[in-house]
């Protein structure tokens, strides 16, 4: 019977198909993509890292970590900073990544040369190895040079990947791969740099890394080095990238779940339309189970059909996915396929397709035989039990597999808390709308647009679940562009002259006053002139910090330990700064107790609190503070912020260096003052925050990109279901209209009474998405990012009449049909 009956009706079980299909792609697709990853990062894990092992420093090793490296015997070895490089030919100057290479390196992996013989001759040779984009962009080839600090040396070749970096990282600070024994006659390692050193080591095959690792990194985090594995920084790498795929398999499910609510929506309809029929099955003798079953069925075998051809597009899409991220991955990802994501996705197909059918398909079973002999527009009551026990299986899967997802309990009940606000939200809006049409409505207004208003509570109406899909997938596309917005007004320069763009670093103590005056004439002003000192943790609230280590129970954060903090001294705070707790402490007078700020973050990384003790050693001298108070810190804004600041009258003595700032008009003052300041002070380091602001706002757009692709699935899975309530209703429509033809109305009204009503659910949900839109960046911009929110109007000029349109032109796309059936068809199937 299921077989017999879903003969007559394919088209529209094919619609409920199609609901799903376009979720479960999304969801298998990156599943597969996930699963992809992960196996790529270990398999790659030894080249990403360059070795099997490496320990690191940021200091030069003391005698007893050089002990432990020499014991280990490294291969390879390097130092890395960032600096400025000049190119004698055409007198660029560019902010680089120098990496001095000594030994072997990599260890495991390969660098990418142009030409090729370059990667194994560079060393032995002296020359250079420059990135690839910056000697396009400097227009610059193999044996031309390059200035490093007071020495040049010869390009040997183009790199064009190096194991372990992105495009990303590498727009930044491009690298420059430089023979360690040059780096000393470059004269730019001074005091203050920051630099890190770096042993590279081959394990051998009976070496636990495991046991290496926890033996030794104890050891060497107390002397301010540290220990890493490959397997431990392949864990790390997958980190980075599981919050991406978390969001990713969320905005899917959201697809997913935007088509079951169509399925429920067409099942709704089109059982609705078999009751009279399932009346006469149980006329003739079926019971309630053998008439529950025959349609239970047939949404199952739709349920698996998409499933398996969703599950197979899906296989399809994923290899967009290296595509899409290639600038955000250190690697190429090699695609398969593996059987977990596949099964998943095709058991999904039944089960999501079942759940959320069940509701309207419970009509059948409680469907009396009398209803053959009525003309009842009414649903058979149903079980307040079976319903409640419905929405509870539908809450209670949509929260296991948010959990399944994001391995937090916390988080996936968040999750599903915001999916019930926003769609509650949804169908409130179109619910209150359609009382408000009820209790408001314009019995003035002519035949056409009277009728259409009717049409959007009339019964089979689609107005709820057409405005939940338009809604969400506005909402989730204009959220992304109005957080965009404000990720990019966080980082864009301010126009006058007291906002710094240019930043000098590295500037000793006797190169100060040359440098100020290197600046002043060109007509620049110095915004900043600060005095940095280096300096450690030694002691908190007494407690030695190699003790604190060892405490197993401490709740102080490692880092703060480890960490070599930058600090400096002022009287005064800065706009980015706002005290939280304690007393801002201007100037210490000799003799008195030293009482620092620290930010809020440190504070509570470091359990600190105002009044609390902390001694640092400051390059070999133990100084004694209090936490005088604590600075609630926007490290969004571009200005020099620190963790820690000490009051006037303490640190002018100490060893320190000096970071400038100032403000350039364009490109060209830039350019031309990065050119005077490498040509005289080669070891000064320039940042110029316009390049860094290009690049935030390039990955910006690359991240929304990735977003609105998986927005897309929102959408046209909210399109399908518009289609799909159209379709499924079809019959309903040339019901009405050929009643209407009847009464004397013409195919020209009737097409216009369809197109105000498209009309109007296109505009009430598209509007609403953008307005709930605003309102969750309204929450983000004031709760997370603490920016003032200005929205932009492109939502409201290319999202608002876009999608309309697209409503309108589908729910046009049935009418002609429509208009052409003769007024007999319907008279013969009421007869």
């Amino acid at each position: 019977m299921a077989w017999r009956d879903s003969r007559a009706s394919t088209s529209r079980l094919l619609l409920f198909m199609a609901s799903i299909i376009l979720g479960i792609a999304a969801v298998v697709s990156i599943q597969l993509f996930s699963e992809n990853l992960k196996q790529n990062i270990e398999r790659q894990s030894k080249a990403l890292t360059g070795a099997d092992y490496i320990i690191d420093s940021r200091q030069l090793p003391n005698e007893k970590v050089q002990a432990i490296i020499d014991s280990l015997g490294p291969a390879g070895y390097e130092v890395n900073f960032s600096s400025m490089a000049a190119f004698p030919k055409s007198g660029a100057a560019r902010l680089v990544k120098v990496r001095g290479i000594g030994g072997h390196f990599p260890l495991y992996g390969t660098f990418e040369t142009k030409p090729q013989k370059a990667a194994s001759t560079y060393l032995r040779e002296g020359g250079v190895l420059v990135d690839a984009t910056l000697m396009l962009q400097y227009n610059v080839r193999p044996g031309d040079s390059i200035k490093l600090g007071v020495l040049t040396l010869p390009i040997a070749g183009a790199l064009k990947s190096i194991p372990g970096s992105s495009a990303i990282s590498a727009s930044v600070a491009p690298t420059v791969l430089v023979p360690f024994r040059f780096i000393s006659q470059t004269k730019l390692v001074q005091p203050g740099s920051r630099k890190e050193y770096q042993y590279f080591f081959v394990a051998s095959p009976d070496t636990d890394l495991e046991l290496l690792e926890k033996e030794l990194d104890p050891i060497l985090d107390a002397e301010n080095a540290d220990l890493d594995t490959h397997t431990s920084t392949s864990r790390q790498i997958g980190r980075s990238y599981e919050n991406l795929g978390k969001f990713l398999n969320l905005a899917a499910f959201i697809a997913l779940l935007l088509g079951c609510i169509g399925i429920a929506s067409s099942v709704h309809i089109y059982i609705k339309e078999k009751l009279g029929a399932v009346a006469i099955l149980k006329c003739l003798g079926a019971s309630r189970k053998q008439s529950f079953l025959i349609y239970l069925i047939q949404i199952a075998f739709m349920g698996l059909i998409g499933g398996v051809l969703g599950t197979a597009i899906g296989i399809g899409l994923q290899q967009a996915f290296p595509f899409l991220l290639k600038d955000f991955l250190p690697f190429d990802v090699q695609i398969s396929v593996s059987s977990q994501p596949i099964i998943m996705g095709v058991l999904m197909g039944v089960f999501m397709s079942v759940l959320f059918a069940l509701l309207p398909l419970l009509g059948t079973w409680y469907v009396s035989p009398l209803e053959a002999l009525r003309v009842s527009e009414e649903q058979p009551l149903k079980s307040k039990k079976v319903r409640l026990f419905t929405f509870g299986a539908i809450l209670l899967f949509i929260f296991l597999f948010s959990f399944w997802i994001l391995k937090d309990i916390l988080f996936a009940l968040a999750f599903v808390v915001g999916i019930f606000v926003t769609f509650a939200i949804l169908a409130g809006i179109s619910s209150l709308f359609i009382k408000g049409i009820k209790k408001y409505f314009p019995s003035s207004w002519g035949f056409t647009a009277r009728t259409s208003l009717l049409n959007l509570f009339r019964p089979n109406n689609q107005t709820v679940v057409l405005v939940l899909a338009i809604g969400l997938g506005t909402f989730l596309i204009s959220t992304l562009y109005f957080t965009k917005d404000i990720l990019l007004a966080k980082t864009s320069l301010e126009n006058g002259t007291d906002s710094a763009n240019i930043i000098l670093l590295d500037v000793q103590p006797e190169q100060r006053d040359a440098v100020v005056k290197s600046i002043t004439p060109t007509g620049l002003e110095i915004i900043d002139n600060l005095s940095i000192v280096t300096m450690r943790v030694h002691s908190i609230r007494g407690q030695l910090s190699n003790d604190i280590r060892k405490d197993t129970i401490s709740n102080i954060n490692e880092w703060v330990l480890n960490h070599e903090f930058r600090t400096t001294f002022r009287d005064s705070l800065i706009s980015s700064e706002e005290i939280t707790a304690g007393k801002w402490i201007p100037e210490i007078m000799p003799g008195q107790a030293v009482k620092i700020s620290v930010s809020d973050g440190f504070a509570e990384n470091a359990n600190l609190a105002v009044g609390d003790q902390i001694t640092f050693n400051v390059q070999g001298i133990l100084m004694e503070t209090t936490v005088g108070s604590i600075r609630k810190v926007d490290w969004a804004r571009m200005q020099m912020n620190f963790m820690v600041v000490f009051p006037e009258g303490v640190l002018e003595k100490a060893p320190q260096f000096h970071v400038l700032t100032t403000n350039v008009p364009d490109e060209a003052a830039s350019a031309s003052l990065q050119r005077d300041l490498v040509i005289k002070f080669p070891n000064v380091t320039v940042v110029d925050l316009r390049q860094i602001y290009t690049v935030v706002e390039d990955v910006l757009d690359k991240i929304s990109w990735v977003i609105n692709f998986m927005a897309f699935f929102s959408i046209l899975t909210g399109l399908i279901v518009l289609i799909g309530s159209v379709r499924t209703s079809k019959y309903q429509r040339i019901k009405e209209s050929v009643l209407l033809r009847t009464l004397g109305a013409k195919s020209k009204q009737i097409l216009n009474i369809t197109s105000l009503e498209y009309l109007y659910l296109g505009l009430l949900g598209s509007l609403t998405g953008i307005i709930l839109s605003l309102i969750s960046s309204q929450l983000l911009a004031t709760l997370l990012f603490n920016e003032p929110f200005v929205p932009s109007g492109i939502p409201f000029i290319l999202f608002l009449p876009g999608i309309t349109i697209l409503v309108l032109a589908i729910g046009l796309s049935n009418i002609r049909s429509v208009l052409q059936s003769p007024p007999l068809e319907i008279l013969r199937k009421v007869g």
